[in-house]
């Protein structure tokens, strides 16, 4: 251990910043602002075995919204969706509403205003899978191999 260094900086984790207020996992279970875009996976409200990945692009605010299998979601029809919704008031609860509006780049209300624009999905639903692969990880100190190149 390097004295110089904090603990946190020389372990295999990364330091998780506590969300501003607490928030419904189960309709929106990941949420990330990442690849120039609030972007996530929202669940659906009438089959349990689909989700949608949602996003809004920072700079232009455009809009997509498909279902994990990349069909179009039907409520996307010149504007925000009701995923789109539950995505930004999710991400305004897990990172504060001043911050999403300066990563996307837009007055707070004007975060849902942009038009549909394709978007790529299988990227974001890749990640939440692997996030909940780490999550399913037993609890331990010891390295995880795969992100070992973060020291």
């Amino acid at each position: 251990m390097n004295a110089d260094r904090p603990a946190w900086e020389q372990a295999s984790a990364e330091r998780v910043v506590a969300p501003v207020q607490p928030r419904k996992l189960a309709k929106v279970p990941f949420v990330e602002l990442a690849d120039g875009r609030l972007q996530g996976v929202v669940s659906s409200g009438s089959d349990i075995e689909r989700v949608y990945v949602s996003s809004i692009t920072a700079g232009t605010l455009t809009i997509n919204c498909s279902t994990n299998n990349n069909r179009p979601c039907g409520g996307l029809r010149g504007s925000a969706c009701k995923h789109l919704h539950a995505l930004r008031d999710e991400a305004v609860l897990q990172y504060g509403v001043d911050r999403v509006a300066r990563y996307l780049r837009a007055e707070e209300g004007a975060l849902l205003s942009g038009q549909p624009e394709a978007a790529p999905a299988a990227m974001v639903f890749s990640r939440f899978l692997r996030h909940l692969a780490y999550l399913e990880l037993p609890e331990s100190t010891v390295p995880i191999p795969e992100m070992h190149w973060f020291r």
